[in-house]
């Protein structure tokens, strides 16, 4: 079987009001990614988190908790920042699959991520991880299986998280992406389908 290391799914068409909604967001209180060991912190900082939605047992409980990716939890409630975010929120909902854990993940000027893995993170393995980005650009390198891909600002991607992937801000500002998990059903294995066929 051909596996799919990454793929464009699709455009955001909101993409300003995302940018415009990110503005706020930035106001809240974002954390330090819980993985430390896989990041190299820049100059101006590192790699950190703000979560959107998360399993439903951690909905009132410390932030650190709301942002966790991998849970075995069925039911996932978004958080008020997403509430408050209706570009954000409509964009989630258009999606026509279950969708588990949103964040956005902020990495700084200077700063990588390295070299690693996020097991059973796959199309072929059940769960799918998607990227939008929302703030980049061209200094940013995104990397899956040796490969560079080539995100844009307001580009949906599904990346293969099981596979080896790193990322290098090169460049003077932060890149923000709007990541989420979620269940591989028909629809986005069409979508995911479709578009290794257009690429």
């Amino acid at each position: 079987m051909d596996i799919c290391s990454f793929a464009l799914l699709t455009q955001a068409p909101n993409i300003t009001s995302l940018q415009q909604e990110l503005t706020s967001l930035l106001q809240h209180e974002w954390l330090p990614h819980i993985n430390q060991r896989d990041y190299h912190a820049g100059s101006q900082g590192g790699w950190d988190v703000l979560a959107l939605r998360c399993a439903e047992e951690y909905r009132v409980a410390h932030p650190i908790l709301q942002a966790f990716s991998i849970s075995a939890a069925t039911d996932w409630d978004n958080l008020p920042s997403l509430e408050s975010s209706p570009a954000l929120l409509q964009f989630i909902q258009s999606l026509a699959c279950p969708v588990k854990s949103v964040r956005l993940m902020r990495l700084h000027a200077g700063a990588e991520i390295k070299p690693h893995r996020d097991q059973g993170l796959s199309l072929e393995q059940g769960e799918a991880r998607l990227h939008l980005p929302i703030q980049t650009h061209a200094q940013l390198h995104f990397y899956v299986d040796d490969k560079r891909v080539p995100m844009q600002a307001g580009e949906l991607w599904y990346i293969n998280a099981d596979q080896i992937h790193w990322v290098e801000n090169k460049g003077a500002e932060a890149r923000i992406n709007l990541v989420i998990d979620c269940e591989v059903n028909s629809w986005l294995k069409e979508l995911i389908h479709d578009a290794k066929i257009k690429a």
